[in-house]
C-alpha cells in the first residue's frame, strides 16, 4: 500500500501541511547558534518525552498514523542512536557551557550499561521490540561509552564498551565482516558501512590499549576498501538497495575510513575517503542539496534529500579540510549545512516538529517519511558545531 494514501487523521493534515509548506514557501534562517539551540532542545525533548521513558532518546516523532515503531507521536527509546547522541550532548554542554546537557548524557550512558545484553552486544532497533543483537549497533554505542568513560573517569562505561568490542571481535569473520551479528534489519552481505564500526574499535583500542581491537577495526576497514569503486563509489553498501545506496550509509562508510585513517596515520584510508569525498562535491547542486539515493555512476536516484545523509557527508567534508586544508570541502560543507537549515521549522507550535531535522526533504520522501529522527537531528547539531567552533573541528566529535 502507498503510504500516501492513508486516512486523513488530524495528525496526518499537519505533516501534509509541513510537506507543502516546505515545498512552497521560502524559509528564512536564522543564525548558526539559533538553529543549533533549536534543534539541542529537540533532542532534549526527545529524552524526556520518549515513549518508554527510560533515559534514552526516542527514535522520532511520528507525525502520521501507518505501520513501524507505534503510532503518531515520540516513539520509543532508540539504544544505538542513543550511544552516539551522548558524544553529541557531551559536546553541545561545551559549547553552550550548560551543564544539563552533560548530566543528560551520563543519563543516556547509564541506561545503555542497563540494557546490554549479556553477550556485551547491543540490542538492534528500539526498546520494546523482539530483542535481538545488532554488530552496527553494538559499535555506535562504543562511541557513547568511550565519550562517558572520558568525561567522569568511571570504569564502569569503559568495561562495558570492553565487552562490546570483544563481543564484535568474536562475531567477525575472515574478510573483516561481522555477519554472524547483522541487525534483522540488515541486508546480508552488503554492510560496508560497518566501517563505522571500526573505527569505533580502533578507538577503543587506543583508549584501553588492547591491539585485538586495533586488528579487528583495520581488518574491517581494508575489506571495505576492497568494495571502494575506481570512481569512490562503495558497494554493498545500503540497508535496502545496494544498485543505490542511500546517503545516510554512504555518509557511515566515509566517516568510519576516514575517521580510521585520522587514528592510524594511514594515507590509504584518508585517500579512499577523499576520493569518494571528491565524488560528492561533483554531486552538489549549488544550493547545497546531494540527492538522497546515488549509484555506482555517482547519478541521483531519488527524488528527494536524505537530510541525516546531507549533515552526515558535511562533517566528513569538514573534518577533511580539518587535516588536509580542503578549501573546497568546507565551502561544500556550508552550502549543504545551510540547505538543511531551510528545512527546518524554529516556529511550528508542535514541539515534536520544532527544532527537529526531518528524515527527508521533500517531508514525504522515501527515507523516515514523515518522521523527524532523533539521529539527523544529531548530525545536524554536530555539523553546525563542527562549523562554529575550530578546537572542535580538530579533534572531531566521537561518533
Amino acid at each position: 500500500m502507498n503510504k500516501k494514501l492513508w486516512h486523513i487523521l488530524p495528525i496526518d493534515r499537519e505533516a501534509k501541511r509541513e510537506t507543502l509548506d516546505a515545498r512552497n514557501v521560502a524559509t528564512t534562517t536564522r543564525s548558526d547558534k539559533t538553529h543549533l539551540g533549536e534543534a539541542a532542545k529537540w533532542l532534549c525533548r526527545a529524552q524526556d518525552n520518549s515513549a518508554s521513558a527510560d533515559g534514552g532518546v526516542a527514535r522520532a516523532f511520528k507525525c502520521t498514523r501507518y505501520w513501524g515503531y507505534g503510532s503518531y507521536g515520540w516513539q520509543p527509546s532508540y539504544p544505538e542512536t542513543t550511544g552516539y547522541i551522548l558524544p553529541t550532548f557531551l559536546a553541545l554542554g561545551d559549547f553552550f557551557d550548560d551543564d544539563n546537557f552533560h548530566k543528560r548524557a551520563i543519563k543516556m550512558a547509564d541506561w545503555e550499561v542497563e540494557i546490554q545484553l549479556p553477550t556485551g552486544a547491543v540490542m538492534g532497533s528500539v526498546v520494546g521490540a523482539p530483542i535481538s543483537p545488532a554488530a552496527f549497533n553494538t559499535g555506535q554505542v562504543i562511541f557513547g561509552w568511550l565519550s562517558a568513560f572520558g568525561n567522569t573517569g568511571n570504569k564502569v562505561y569503559l568495561n562495558s564498551a570492553i565487552n562490546a568490542g570483544e563481543y564484535l571481535v568474536s562475531i567477525q569473520d575472515a574478510a573483516g565482516g561481522f555477519g554472524k551479528g547483522d541487525s534483522q534489519f540488515a541486508r546480508k552481505g552488503a554492510t560496508t558501512y560497518n566501517a563505522r564500526v571500526a573505527w569505533a574499535l580502533i578507538l577503543l583500542g587506543k583508549t584501553c590499549s588492547r591491539d585485538e581491537f586495533i586488528a579487528a577495526g583495520k581488518q574491517n576497514i581494508e575489506g571495505a576498501l576492497k568494495k571502494q569503486n575506481e570512481n569512490g563509489w562503495f558497494a554493498d553498501n545500503c540497508l535496502t538497495d545496494a544498485r543505490k545506496p542511500l546517503l545516510h550509509t554512504i555518509g557511515y562508510t566515509i566517516r568510519g575510513i576516514l575517521e580510521a585513517g585520522i587514528l592510524l596515520n594511514e594515507s590509504r584510508y584518508l585517500d579512499a575517503a577523499f576520493k569518494a569525498m571528491d565524488a560528492l562535491c561533483r554531486c552538489q547542486k549549488p544550493n547545497g542539496q546531494i540527492s538522497g539515493r546515488l549509484d555506482e555512476n555517482w547519478k541521483p536516484k531519488a527524488n528527494y534529500d536524505c537530510l541525516t545523509g546531507d549533515a552526515q557527508i558535511a562533517i566528513a567534508w569538514m573534518r577533511g579540510d580539518a587535516i588536509a586544508g580542503r578549501k573546497e570541502y568546507k565551502e561544500a560543507a556550508r552550502r549543504v549545512i545551510d540547505f538543511i537549515k531551510t528545512t527546518q521549522n524554529l516556529n511550528h507550535p508542535n514541539p515534536g516538529i520544532r527544532g527537529g531535522i526531518k528524515g527527508s526533504f521533500p517531508f514525504d520522501g522515501e527515507y523516515g517519511q514523515y518522521e523527524l529522527l532523533n539521529w539527523a537531528t544529531k548530525f545536524f547539531c554536530d555539523a553546525l558545531m563542527l562549523l562554529n567552533d575550530t578546537s572542535l573541528l580538530k579533534k572531531g566529535i566521537a561518533g
